[in-house]
């Protein structure tokens, strides 16, 4: 079985609980071999506020659990990452959260990290970018740019929950969510939340115990 090589980007937006949990899943799968998490600066201020730790990468790796030998932890700032360029493979990239900032450099070609550059060399390449953005309201720049970075090839995968599943705790929501994406990816955990037409696994186990 071939292991797919995936990178993680967390930016400033608020839900890095989210990213936490989509790591735990990549680092368990035995499909992926290699993930490279990259936390911007921004970002970095967000886990620290939502996990009350340190804002230094140690600190910040610990706060996402992102511990495995499978992880390698790149600074956004250093141009001469392995994703810089497009001979280095790489089957997907996450941007979780997404920050509406990073969106716009995104949609416009604009490298000011490795984060953009990575995104840019992703849809030069033809290969999986998604961008799981986190923002409400949207405004008409907002819109514009998750149009141009889908005709660039990219999939903006907002974090809007679902609720037919009737989920009860944010944990639950959480889980749902990185687990849709992962099915996105062809990394499907489980088929819980998968409709049969009538109904899913997850919502018949939630309604039957109220």
């Amino acid at each position: 079985m071939t292991q797919q090589n995936v990178t993680v980007a967390v930016t400033g937006a608020g839900g890095t609980g989210v990213a936490k949990a989509l790591l735990a899943s990549l680092q368990r799968d035995d499909r992926v071999g290699h993930v490279n998490l990259l936390v911007s600066a921004n970002g970095r201020k967000l886990v620290a506020f939502e996990f009350q730790t340190g804002e230094d990468p140690d600190s910040v790796v610990q706060a996402l659990e992102a511990t495995s030998t499978k992880v390698r932890f790149l600074d956004p700032a250093d141009m001469s990452g392995p994703v810089t360029s497009g001979s280095y493979p790489t089957d997907a990239m996450i941007i979780l959260p997404c920050a509406a900032g990073v969106l716009g450099r995104i949609a416009h070609g604009q490298t000011e990290s490795l984060i953009e550059r990575a995104a840019d060399v992703m849809l030069k390449q033809r290969r999986k970018l998604v961008l799981c953005l986190r923002e409400a309201p949207l405004n008409l720049i907002h819109l514009r740019n998750m149009v141009a970075v889908t005709e660039a090839g990219a999939t903006v995968y907002p974090m809007i929950p679902t609720y037919y599943n009737v989920p009860e705790t944010l944990a639950q929501l959480r889980d749902e969510f990185v687990e849709r994406v992962l099915q996105f990816l062809g990394l499907p955990g489980t088929d819980r939340y998968q409709w049969d037409g009538t109904d899913t696994t997850a919502r018949r186990e939630r309604t039957q115990a109220r």
